[in-house]
């Protein structure tokens, strides 16, 4: 039985769509999800074991979330926000293109280290979106917000002459990103081994696209 069949006996009903729900109770929510995921993944994260680590009662989830996988989703999305707003503070700081590339290449190190529950529950969602095609279409519009984002940043740092791009903004975007989802699964697959070799090679690349 696929991870999908067993996240659909979850709910039942047919999935609502997904309600704005905000403060501190979202944030408990979405803590516990990640959480959950991590330690017993989508299929074993049923609405009971999330409702009782958040503190709320399974009811709440399925009106404002309807299905785990809209949670899923949810989860991921709120992360990838406070993220990318986290990722821009730090990058309007550089001043060359090196101060750009260190401060992602940081980032990306210290995600995998500090929180990887994180990667995990994006890897999760990407699972789950092979078997589902609500759950495609999210996953899609969470990465084409992402890259845009990305893609926005490596345009302004150009403009203002910290950078020069040697493709498209998208292009280079989608590259930093395929090194970033690359990196983070082989460091978490093999947290004991030195990845500063590895790091330091991929920076050498990077630079082949954002510098003279």
């Amino acid at each position: 039985m696929g991870a999908v069949d067993v996240v659909l006996t979850d709910a039942e009903v047919a999935p609502a769509p997904a309600r704005s729900l905000s403060g501190e109770k979202a944030k408990r929510i979405v803590d516990a999800m990640r959480s959950s995921v991590a330690q017993r993944g989508t299929a074993g994260s049923t609405f009971d074991h999330v409702s009782r680590e958040a503190g709320v009662s399974r009811g709440l989830l399925h009106y404002y979330f309807g299905t785990k996988e809209q949670l899923l989703v949810e989860a991921v999305r709120r992360d990838g926000e406070v993220r990318m707003e986290r990722l821009e503070r730090q990058l309007s700081t550089a001043t060359t293109a090196d101060d750009f590339i260190g401060l992602m290449a940081q980032n990306l190190q210290d995600t995998v280290r500090e929180d990887p529950d994180f990667v995990t529950l994006v890897f999760e969602l990407f699972t789950l979106s092979r078997r589902n095609k609500d759950i495609a279409a999210e996953y899609a519009g969470l990465m084409r917000r992402t890259r845009e984002q990305v893609a926005g940043m490596l345009a302004g740092a150009q403009r203002e002459g910290i950078l020069r791009l040697h493709a498209e903004p998208e292009a280079v975007a989608e590259i930093l990103f395929a090194l970033g989802d690359g990196f983070a699964l082989r460091m978490l697959s093999e947290p004991e081994r030195d990845f500063v070799p590895t790091i330091s090679a991929g920076i050498t690349c990077v630079r082949a696209l954002l510098s003279d």
